[in-house]
């Protein structure tokens, strides 16, 4: 089971270059990652060299985790899914960048230190609306809006990392901020 304050721990001595942290991360986190990247893939090798470039970039930038942002495993994830994500670019497959076919149980179990299924789908209600507001969004817009929230990111390098223009990227989440604010409203909520 993964517990998130340990992770965070190791994180925190990750950021410090710390080696057996590293590793120990590194021995708690890869099969889930690896799992996920494998059900991105579908190519075992495909899948393992993506899990080693997202555990260095894991390394380079574990100084930028926030954990009042993203849980741990949920951080790592997203690391570990851009990287599947730009592998298939590289491979000129055809890419929903946005792909709703992953389940959001899946999503859940990766950062979940809850025993159980059921106890990792359990939200609490606001988190349940910010859920139902963010699933209405288009599928690049939430992925803009993840990108610079999630990852601290700014317009200028989720544009370059959803590889298009600014003004386009600064429109897509100014308005997607917008829709979640009005669906979030008590007057929506009602």
């Amino acid at each position: 089971m993964l517990e998130p304050e340990q992770l965070k721990t190791w994180l925190v001595k990750v950021a410090r270059k710390d080696a057996e942290a590293f590793r120990a991360l590194y021995d708690a986190t890869s099969p889930k990652l690896f799992g996920f990247a494998l059900r991105i893939l579908h190519k075992r090798e495909l899948a393992e060299e993506v899990l080693q470039e997202s555990f260095v970039s894991i390394w380079n930038n574990a100084s930028t985790y926030q954990s009042s942002l993203a849980a741990p495993m949920t951080w790592m994830s997203t690391i570990v899914r851009n990287k599947a994500f730009d592998a298939l670019r590289k491979t000129d497959q055809a890419l929903e960048i946005d792909d709703d076919s992953f389940d959001p149980a899946v999503m859940e179990a990766l950062e979940s230190s809850d025993p159980t299924p059921i106890e990792a789908l359990q939200l609490s209600d606001q988190s349940k609306a910010l859920a139902r507001c963010f699933a209405r969004l288009e599928g690049l817009h939430r992925q803009a809006i993840a990108l610079a929230f999630f990852h601290d990111l700014s317009h200028g390098e989720v544009a370059e990392q959803m590889k298009l223009p600014i003004g386009t990227v600064k429109t897509w989440v100014r308005r997607g901020l917008a829709r979640l604010k009005i669906c979030l409203s008590p007057a929506e909520q009602a």
